[in-house]
């Protein structure tokens, strides 16, 4: 469910630029995030990093394409929300004691810091490589086709990475689930 709800600004964005431009659509996305981080407030009291930091790069950039009529800040927005969380991956590495990747799930798995540090490093290079990728159909190709790879292409990619994550994690889980019946 949670996964829906952050998905719904880009769906709806992309709902937008097909029935109207990538104005109205920006516009949109910009009110959708907004809503999406005052309705989770609403209902959790509290707002999530991951929410807020998109709702200040959809604000700046969506911003600046609005203001500035000129859809290349909008194209560069998922470049560099990409790159930005490939940053705080990384920093995460040497800050902390603990890898995001293992604050997360730490809890609900057992793992070799060597493999918190390549599941944390994977994330770093996915994340870097989907900048680049937006970036290329952002400037190779027609707005139309960048507008359907932002929602098929990045969303599909990052469904594929995440199940490849999770085959990796899925050797630990196992691992302590089976230690747990045999105790």
């Amino acid at each position: 469910m949670k996964f829906i709800f952050d998905f719904m600004p880009i769906l709806l964005f992309f709902v937008a630029y097909k029935v109207y431009d990538i104005y109205v659509a920006t516009a949109v996305a910009i009110v959708a995030t907004l809503v999406m981080v005052a309705v989770f407030w609403l209902r959790h009291r509290r707002v999530e990093k991951m929410h807020l930091i998109t709702l200040a790069i959809i604000g700046v950039f969506g911003g600046a394409t609005l203001a500035l009529q000129d859809p290349t800040f909008i194209m560069w927005k998922p470049t560099i929300a990409y790159w930005l969380f490939a940053l705080v991956f990384l920093g995460s590495q040497y800050i902390g004691g603990r890898s995001i990747t293992e604050r997360m799930m730490g809890h609900a798995i057992t793992a070799p810091a060597r493999v918190w540090t390549g599941l944390n490093l994977s994330w770093v290079v996915f994340f870097v490589v989907m900048g680049i990728l937006n970036l290329y159909v952002a400037y190779n190709f027609a707005e139309d086709t960048w507008v359907n790879f932002k929602l098929f292409g990045l969303m599909s990619l990052s469904l594929i990475f995440i199940l490849g994550q999770g085959i990796i994690i899925a050797r630990y889980a196992s691992n302590e689930d089976k230690g747990e019946e045999e105790s």
